[in-house]
């Protein structure tokens, strides 16, 4: 008998099944941050995560679930993010110059990408498409309450605060959608609907304009 016949074989500890579903959740939230949700494919976060298919296919039996989670998961933290950006600033105008800003920095591409591609699956993938409306609606209250601020203080005149921010969600959305594809001048992005707004709130030119946001 050889002594590798004589060695005991080591078995691999078995991970508690928290620690490998949390795994997996780590592996397509970070593909699609790199690769966009297209990217969130069995095998892909089965090898993402250093595991079979058949593993991932045990923890998360419906990938259209597991993309909209991804999605939720990413948007909504995009959300209270900037969420508590705006909300440190003094007034309804700091608060509204800063979210546009932010929102058109060019720093959030990779998110801008997970929703682009959420408005396409979402088209055949139900359970993502209710979580896009769900964090399209918190999207719009958060812009709102700024709203509905600006003009309990006299600084916005406006009789439709929901209307606004529909329209500012709908500016904001193409334009950077357009970034993804380099068209136009990105420079531009954010003094284009500051200036459309100022018109919509009847504040005066250049009003929303805002240092940069560190």
């Amino acid at each position: 008998m050889s002594s590798d016949e004589r060695m005991p074989r080591t078995r691999r500890a078995r991970k508690a099944p928290a620690e490998r579903a949390a795994e997996i959740t780590a592996a397509a939230h970070a593909l699609a941050l790199e690769d966009g949700l297209a990217a969130v494919t069995l095998r892909a976060v089965a090898t993402r995560a250093g595991v079979t298919p058949a593993l991932v296919a045990h923890y998360r039996p419906a990938m259209d679930a597991l993309v909209a989670d991804t999605f939720a998961a990413i948007v909504s933290a995009e959300v209270d993010e900037v969420a508590a950006l705006v909300a440190s600033r003094p007034t309804p105008t700091a608060r509204l110059g800063t979210l546009v800003a932010t929102l058109l920095d060019g720093e959030r591409d990779d998110v801008t990408l997970v929703w682009v591609e959420a408005w396409a699956l979402g088209r055949r993938n139900e359970t993502l498409a209710a979580r896009v409306r769900e964090q399209m609606d918190a999207w719009q209250a958060v812009i709102r309450e700024i709203v509905d601020d600006g003009v309990a203080e006299g600084a916005f005149d406006t009789d439709d605060a929901a209307s606004v921010a529909w329209q500012v969600l709908g500016m904001i959305d193409g334009l950077n959608a357009q970034a993804l594809v380099r068209w136009g001048d990105a420079g531009d992005r954010g003094s284009l609907i500051m200036s459309a707004l100022e018109g919509m709130l009847a504040l005066p030119r250049g009003a929303l304009a805002t240092p940069a946001v560190e």
